[in-house]
């Protein structure tokens, strides 16, 4: 069970303004939200300790980084049990070309975002690191010709106008 956070507008904002520029400073941050500016860095705290806010990301270019294909790769693993989920997945972190990893229901067990050279880095890739597995059954790819980042992210209104954030033992 996931406890509740109560967020009222200036939470709210806060969360907003951040998510759009993560290096903000608490001075501007509290003049943008009307608060004092120890009164934004309390609340700020509070998100923390909360679990709302996890962390936070760079984000980089990887065509700048001579990583300019990137690919979607829908991955189904067979037995799907347990022993081999954290082994599988701790694997496919440490590759370099890989971005993110998800672990879905469905026919697709994985899906994995990874960025690479050129095409034949990314067959490369597929072939050596993941086919060449032996509990993988069968690799999907998907190229990707454009991505955009949406956001921010606010919890949904509740009944009554009264907003709420679930948070658990996430990790960032």
């Amino acid at each position: 069970m996931t406890d509740s956070v109560v967020l009222d507008p200036v939470d709210l904002e806060i969360l907003r303004l951040l998510q759009n520029d993560a290096r903000t400073t608490y001075r501007d941050l509290a003049a943008q939200v009307g608060v004092a500016p120890s009164t934004c860095l309390d609340r700020v705290s509070r998100l923390r300790r909360c679990g709302v806010i996890l962390g936070h990301v760079l984000r980089v270019d990887p065509a700048r980084l001579g990583r300019g294909l990137q690919a979607l790769l829908s991955v189904q693993v067979r037995p799907h049990r347990r022993e081999l989920v954290g082994p599988f997945v701790e694997r496919i972190r440490a590759l370099p070309e890989a971005r993110t990893v998800f672990h879905l229901t469905g026919p697709d067990d994985y899906l994995v975002h990874v960025a690479v050279r050129d095409m034949t880095d990314l067959q490369r890739l597929v072939l050596d690191e993941f086919t060449a597995r032996r509990e993988v059954a069968r690799v999907e790819t998907r190229l990707i010709f454009q991505q955009w980042e949406c956001g921010p992210l606010l919890p949904p209104a509740a009944p009554h106008g009264t907003l709420t954030a679930n948070h658990g033992d996430a990790a960032p």
